[in-house]
């Protein structure tokens, strides 16, 4: 037990002796007409690196091979999972039994996210973390999430409540980390790999985003960001890299339009070898 300790297990990431004889209890239980198989987070160490891109291709790639997906958008203050897939803010009903029903993409990804509920897509949501820890903790328990063979959860950078909260909430199956090419790419992987190990979440591999650009007449691969690190860290944490995304208008595209469940792509291939695995 750390000197520092504050007894209150459910704000804590150390795996203490104390912690791990109650950790079972932080578990949040499904509503008993919900069913969820596999639970992946996608996480990083900061923001801007492309968790909601991973998230969105690896829910379509898992889709695309005959498993029924969802996403949970756990990045309440900066939702931008339904955009990308072309759904509006009137997407969310509810059962007579009060269950929230997620809306459902255009190729039967379930999705609930927080932009879902607003009166404009362009609404903020100004609320304090133990506030955005509950409506994370509400989409897993108060939705009806029926017969999900894959659930991703789009996490907000960093190692605060809502990692946290998802981490000690929900029975994670593991993790992918998403990066980018830039010198601190040791520092993004470290800090998501040193969370994960203390929270004991097995860690799938590792995304590299925005990884090389390809020049269209002659298909050289150009780094815009810098030679990659990605190799040299996963080397480190003794871990796969699942994909490295290139640069390419076709992406920006489709998001923008909300057609990105018809991004045709085989990035993911090995990610999605991985979890079927699992």
């Amino acid at each position: 037990m750390s000197e520092t300790c504050t007894h209150n297990c459910s704000t804590c990431g150390e795996s203490c002796s104390s912690r791990t004889s109650e950790q079972t209890s932080f578990l949040e239980p499904l509503n008993p007409a919900s069913s969820v198989k596999k639970v992946i987070g996608i996480v990083s160490g900061k923001g801007g690196v492309g968790k909601s891109l991973v998230t969105s291709l690896m829910a379509v790639k898992m889709n695309s091979k005959g498993k029924h997906t969802a996403i949970l958008d756990a990045d309440i203050t900066g939702p931008s999972i339904p955009k990308a897939f072309g759904l509006g803010t009137d997407g969310i009903s509810v059962t007579p039994e009060g269950l929230m029903v997620p809306a459902t993409t255009a190729t039967g990804i379930d999705i609930m996210s927080a932009n879902l509920l607003l009166d404009k897509d362009t609404d903020p949501v100004i609320w304090r973390g133990p506030v955005i820890a509950g409506a994370v903790k509400q989409f897993w328990q108060e939705a009806l999430w029926e017969n999900v063979d894959y659930m991703f959860v789009d996490m907000p950078p960093g190692t605060g409540d809502v990692p946290l909260t998802v981490f000690q909430s929900l029975p994670v199956d593991g993790i992918i980390i998403v990066t980018s090419p830039q010198e601190l790419v040791s520092m993004i992987v470290t800090k998501a790999v040193n969370m994960a190990q203390k929270m004991n979440i097995p860690i799938i591999g590792l995304v590299e985003n925005m990884s090389y650009l390809e020049c269209p007449d002659c298909g050289k691969k150009i780094s815009v960001f810098g030679e990659s690190h990605i190799d040299e860290i996963a080397k480190t944490f003794d871990l796969p890299v699942l994909a490295k995304l290139p640069i390419t208008p076709v992406i920006a595209q489709h998001v923008d339009a909300g057609t990105i469940e018809y991004l045709e792509e085989d990035w993911m291939d090995l990610a999605a070898e991985k979890l079927l695995a699992l």
